[in-house]
Formats: structure tokens, sequence, C-alpha cells
């Protein structure tokens, strides 16, 4: 994520933000520019100072509270931005807890947006593409169904269960599970990769290389599952796997890392922004002195970022156990997983036309 400032005063801004807190200008984001800009209203339409001549309208979701995208102000354009126009389903929003929840849920996809809009990922929605179109299901669970919604992926299809959205349930899970890390946005993070598989690995060329690294996909993944959940996984697991769950099926062994490949670049450029420098008053080789000074969604080698990911690591761990908080990234990247992490850098930065 990028450091956003208001153009109108300079204030540094988070991605979120509607209002700037020091000048009180309408914020607005430009996905298609990656710009968080300041407004002017102007009858029905928005202007900005950054883009002069042209005017917007924000996301028909913004009157929920649930987004602060804009679309062009065009006739019989679209209402939705980039981001929610895929999603097929929504909770009723008559209900405020719903309501409260499903907005949290639209933060954290927009940042999954973020991402996927920076290293210019196909995004089709179902009506582009029915078979393989991206679309989002937020469900409730209903009082009168035994089964509570499960998030999941298929065929494109994401559905996340809005008790994720709270903070006390999700933490439950965490803990009855027995994950290191649980969070909104490493959901979204983590069943996008389901849906870029079925996009760039297993209709491609790459299936075969995909093999060769994470294992045969064509073992039966219900039995896998099964076993997973019965047995646990393999003694030694974390020498060839970035988590417990990744040892289940290679379908979650690719999940799971493409998800870490978006934590990790998400926030190395971040970290890139404020300028970071990691110079430890203990390494006295030299090892884990970096500047993080580059942008990592256009790195061509996936080595330099996590040559600058490990240090990070060490500061933002130490940094949250002196505030009493558990690790930030509570894992440890082997060089079985790097190898990974890098077929997926190289994956999504193939040239494909």
């Amino acid at each position: 994520m990028k450091l956003f400032a208001c153009d109108h005063c300079s204030n540094t801004l988070y991605f979120e933000n509607t209002i700037c807190e020091r000048c009180g200008h309408q914020l607005g984001y430009v996905s298609a520019r990656n710009a968080l800009v300041s407004l002017v209203k102007e009858g029905n339409v928005w202007s900005t100072p950054v883009f002069p001549g042209e005017t917007f309208v924000f996301c028909d979701n913004a009157r929920h509270g649930a987004c602060n995208w804009l679309v062009p102000a065009t006739p019989g354009g679209d209402i939705f931005c980039a981001a929610c126009r895929h999603n097929e389903t929504i909770p009723p929003i008559d209900d405020p807890v719903n309501l409260a929840r499903w907005q949290i849920i639209e933060r954290a996809k927009k940042r999954l947006f973020y991402s996927l809009l920076r290293l210019d990922l196909p995004l089709h929605t179902r009506g582009e593409a029915p078979g393989h179109g991206l679309s989002f299901r937020f469900l409730a669970d209903d009082a009168n169904e035994r089964s509570p919604v499960l998030t999941g992926h298929e065929d494109g299809i994401i559905t996340i269960a809005l008790i994720e959205a709270d903070d006390a349930q999700r933490e439950a899970r965490r803990e009855a599970m027995g994950e290191p890390y649980r969070t909104l946005l490493g959901h979204f993070r983590h069943e996008i990769g389901h849906h870029y598989w079925d996009l760039l690995v297993r209709p491609t060329d790459q299936l075969q290389p995909f093999r060769a690294k994470f294992g045969d996909d064509s073992q039966d993944y219900a039995r896998a599952l099964q076993r997973h959940y019965a047995s646990g996984a393999p003694v030694g697991w974390p020498q060839n796997f970035i988590s417990a769950y990744a040892t289940s099926h290679p379908w979650e062994d690719f999940a799971e890392t493409w998800a870490h490949y978006l934590h990790i670049v998400d926030t190395v450029e971040m970290a890139s922004a404020f300028g970071i420098r990691a110079d430890p008053k203990t390494d006295t080789d030299g090892s884990m002195a970096v500047a993080i000074d580059f942008d990592p969604y256009w790195s061509a080698k996936f080595e330099e970022i996590v040559d600058r990911w490990i240090p990070l690591t060490l500061l933002m761990n130490n940094l949250n156990r002196a505030m009493g908080q558990p690790d930030a990234y509570p894992f440890v990247l082997s060089p079985a997983v790097i190898d990974k992490l890098c077929f997926i850098h190289n994956l999504v930065h193939l040239d494909r036309g």
C-alpha cells in the first residue's frame, strides 16, 4: 500500500479516509490512477484539482458507508466501482449489525483490489466471463439453518462468512483451529489465490512447473482435507510449507503462498513509502541492515523483495512485542517456501499480452 497525502493540505491520509481531518475536504479514490483525491461538489458530480476537466460520482455503495471509490460521471455508465462491481450478494443491510459487518468486509476487500489492480491481474465479472468471472457473496448465518456459512471459493465465486467481521468470533475460530494468523484481509488474499490458480495455472503451460514445486493437484481434494483435519500437518512441515494448512493439498499450498505473497508485497510497499531503514544495533556483520526504498509491485526479482522483508519482519515483530501484542508476522520463510513465492512472483508478472 502506498502512502497517500491530501492534495489540498498535504495531510497524511489512510486509504479508507473519506474526509481529510485537517482541511475537511471530501475525499475519493480513483482506482484507475491509484489516487486518493480531494473533491469539490459541482451539482450532482465531483471534480478534483488533480485531474482537471474530469468529473466523478461515488460508487453506489458509498451511500451505505461501504465505499469511498469514484467512477467517471458518464451518463449511463457504471454505478459501481472497479471493486464493488464484483459483488453478487450482500447481506440484508436493514439490520444494523449486518450493515456494520459488511462495511468492515468492504474495507478489507478494497485493500485486496488495490493489490490486484497494481499487479494488473485479470478482473472479469460473471457477466463478462460467465464460467470464470470473479464474484463475491457476503452471507450471514441463517438462524433456521443448522450449518453455518463457510468462507471458500468455487469457480470464481468467493463466499465470505459475515461473522468473520466480528473480531471476537474470528479470534475464537483462530484459536479453535490452532492458527497463528486469521484476518479478513487474509481470507480475501487466500481465496483469491484459488481463483487465480484456475486462471493462471490450471489451463496454462504453468501447470507442470506448479506441480514440480507444490505437488500433484490431481489427488482427491475432499479426502486430502479430511486426512488433514484428522491427522494434522506432517512432522517437519515448516521446512517446505508456509503454514500447517498449506500441507493439506497443493491447491491450499498455492492459495496460502499466494496470500503471503500479497502480504509481503503490500507491506514492503508501505515500508518503502515511509522510507523505513532497518539497522539493528546487535547486527554485527550488517546482514540485517536494509533500506526499503523501491516499489515491490514492479520489482523484477522476488529476491530483492524478500531480502528486505526478512529484516522488516524482525522490526515489526519486535515493535509488536514492545506493545504487548503478538507477532505481526508469525511465520518463517524456509528456502523451499521462498522458492514457491518466487514462482508466484514470476507468475503474476508473466506477459499475458
